[in-house]
């Protein structure tokens, strides 16, 4: 099978419509009747991730549909097993956060690192480092919450033309 411009954008279209399972099987579908080598001109011509097209494949050969990601896997979310998690790195984070000094956003930095974060709510707030969730998932949150890790580079006064005189 030839795949055309016109096709490769029929296709690619279709697939960015759809979401989860039914996602993955058409694109297995579509893979199936590009036949042997089907998986390789999918990721080369239409950017599909060749896992994503065995996932699909998986789920037609079984009829049923695999959960996506860490959603549907039996643990509950971080803040039904910590309620107060949030507030906590609220209260952590905001004495150590800067805007924008040019105020051109409205973003919020935190000078404190994701690491340092998780130490201050042992030692601060009493959790017990055994408990407390992964480096990343706390990450997440205080990006969710809007803060953000970079540091905010200082205004920088304009240059001077120094001792320059005209003659």
């Amino acid at each position: 099978m030839e795949l055309t411009q016109e096709l490769i954008e029929v296709v690619a279209g279709a697939a960015e419509n759809l979401e989860g399972a039914p996602r993955r099987r058409f694109m297995a579908g579509f893979v199936r009747l590009l036949g042997d080598g089907g998986q390789r001109l999918a990721e080369s011509m239409l950017g599909w991730n060749r896992g994503t097209v065995r996932k699909g494949e998986d789920e037609l050969r079984a009829g049923v549909d695999l959960p996506d990601g860490r959603r549907d896997n039996g643990q509950a979310p971080l803040e039904a097993r910590f309620p107060g998690l949030l507030q906590d790195l609220r209260d952590i984070v905001e004495p150590f956060v800067q805007v924008d000094p040019t105020l051109r956003s409205e973003r919020l930095y935190r000078k404190l690192t994701t690491r340092e974060v998780m130490l201050r709510l042992v030692s601060e707030k009493g959790y017990a480092e055994a408990s407390l969730p992964s480096e990343e998932s706390i990450r997440q949150r205080l990006n969710g919450l809007g803060y953000f890790p970079q540091r905010v580079r200082k205004s920088k006064p304009k240059k001077s033309l120094g001792d320059r005189r005209d003659l």
